[in-house]
């Protein structure tokens, strides 16, 4: 995520705010050393650190992402956000973003650090999830925002409304054309569908236009023949948008194996309101 906000400043203050985060606009994200080990033996390393400087301030973000529950992170967070402070002088926001509900109930609900009988602490991170990132599957919203849009699939990778947000995501990339952004938005949600059934359907998707995907998947894409599920992506976009075909449009799209023409049609299907706007006049 750290690259999508460091190639688009602004991009960052556009997504926390659209999840109720009311961050100003910011003149300059930097990266910051993720390496958080004093002279202990122990490793401690975040994992990512932001940067983040406004008109009117400057504070930084730790970002770190969770699968699971783990009873020692607590401890870990709170070192991480104590240590980068006192490092930097400037305030810190710990972000803890977590890929199914129970794991973010869990972070959400806050730790209390110390002895039960007087906590000295409580540790209460910023919790994206499935609750609290929205389910971005209209194609237009997900091309207005695309770190948002790449949060809202890694989020919801084991909801089942995956698969919308999966199409949506396509259509975006679409939009975008091959620039360096969209590469960094194809990458983060490839990475942060790891280990999931979704990220096969992303692969199927990205290899639409295989050109879009220059990343550590794409020679296995090529290798791959993923027509269908190209095929059937454009039907789900088209009846989400209420799109109405007729039972021979629709086996045109499902028995076609043109990767170029399967291409035009889910571009056009992005923002299609009628079976013309897809195939044209006397289709």
């Amino acid at each position: 995520m750290h690259r999508l906000f460091r190639h688009d400043p602004g991009a960052f203050a556009g997504t926390f705010r659209a999840l109720g985060l009311p961050f100003p606009d910011p003149i300059a994200v930097e990266q910051v050393c993720v390496d958080l080990t004093e002279t202990a033996p122990v490793e401690r390393r975040a994992d990512t650190i932001l940067r983040i400087t406004t008109r009117t301030d400057e504070f930084l973000v730790i970002i770190e992402a969770q699968g699971k529950i783990d009873p020692s992170r607590p401890g870990a967070w709170t070192y991480y956000l104590s240590f980068v402070q006192e490092k930097h002088l400037i305030p810190a926001i710990l972000v803890v973003v977590c890929t199914n509900r129970n794991t973010a109930d869990w972070a959400q609900a806050g730790f209390t650090i110390g002895h039960r009988i007087a906590p000295n602490l409580t540790l209460k991170p910023v919790v994206f999830g499935p609750g609290s990132v929205p389910a971005v599957s209209d194609p237009e919203t997900a091309a207005a925002n695309l770190p948002l849009t790449a949060l809202s699939a890694i989020t919801h990778a084991t909801e089942p409304d995956i698969g919308a947000i999966l199409d949506a995501a396509a259509a975006a990339v679409r939009v975008h054309g091959d620039r360096d952004d969209v590469q960094l938005f194809i990458e983060l949600i490839d990475r942060g569908l790891t280990n999931t059934p979704a990220a096969g359907q992303w692969r199927k998707l990205m290899a639409i236009e295989l050109s879009f995907f220059r990343g550590d998947t794409a020679q296995q894409l090529r290798e791959e023949g993923r027509e269908e599920g190209i095929a059937t992506s454009v039907l789900r976009v088209l009846r989400r948008r209420g799109v109405v075909l007729s039972a021979a449009q629709e086996l045109s799209i499902s028995s076609c194996r043109d990767l170029a023409q399967l291409g035009e049609w889910l571009e056009r299907a992005a923002v299609a309101d009628s079976a013309e706007d897809v195939f044209g006049r006397g289709d």
